[in-house]
């Protein structure tokens, strides 16, 4: 697949990190903003309560499979936002585990905050993305 996104890596900044500095989609481009994908089920249930990494599969599936309805992959992600209901470093480590399981190679620039709360009852975990299609 060819991705309209090119990350970019800085070797004047540490290297112990496991995303890119910078994502760039060179114009034309078809630019996709996803809603932040949440931990619910097909009957709009939160999964996997009180779990941050289940719960963290659960944002993964459903952000791919918003990505699949506006003609993208993972692959064509060039920026996240994870979020975890929490003030506990181990919890957004959790999720950070899960979620970097599915971006695998993609290592996008990505912000990774603990947040007080989300929108949905028991809900631990949101990912939002910005993805790109060259045209």
């Amino acid at each position: 697949m060819n991705s309209g996104v090119r990350l970019v890596r800085n070797d004047r900044l540490t290297q112990a990190v496991d995303y890119a500095y910078a994502a760039v989609a060179d114009a034309p481009v078809r630019s996709i903003w996803v809603a932040g994908a949440c931990p619910l089920d097909i009957d709009g249930k939160t999964v996997a309560v009180g779990d941050y990494a289940g719960q963290t599969h659960q944002v993964m599936r459903n952000l791919v499979t918003a990505l699949e309805g506006a003609g993208a992959s993972l692959a064509d992600v060039a920026k996240t936002t994870v979020y975890v209901a929490s003030s506990r470093q181990a919890d957004l480590v959790s999720a950070w585990k899960v979620y970097r399981e599915y971006m695998g190679e993609h290592d996008v620039p990505s912000t990774l905050l603990g947040v007080t709360v989300l929108g949905y009852n028991d809900q631990l975990v949101e990912v939002e993305a910005v993805a790109v299609i060259p045209d």
